[in-house]
């Protein structure tokens, strides 16, 4: 049982390394601009429909509120667990 999951293992990290390798491979060119994406969206129309000025803000806050939300309450997780195992590390060494 143990080798087969070695075995799956394994395989599981090719594909993946696969999977990124082809990623990579197809990315665009550094420095080149494709119009296809929702980039001219957020420029053409950032500030009526959100009424900022500052195009960062009105796409960080306003378009992307929700995953925003998420990876701040990511960071605020993953920031008590930390404290939590800190101040358990110590007060077992003080007793």
């Amino acid at each position: 049982m143990k080798e087969k999951n070695r075995v799956f293992g394994k395989l599981v990290i090719i594909l993946l390394a696969c999977f990124m390798f082809w990623s990579v491979m197809h990315l665009p060119p550094f420095g080149v601009f494709s119009e296809k994406g929702v980039a001219m969206y957020y420029i053409q129309n950032g500030l009526e429909k959100t009424g900022s000025a500052n195009i960062v803000n009105s796409i960080v806050w306003d378009f992307r509120g929700y995953d925003t939300l998420g990876e701040e309450t990511v960071l605020f997780t993953a920031t008590i667990g930390v404290i939590l195992i800190i101040r358990r590390k110590l007060n077992g060494r003080n007793r």
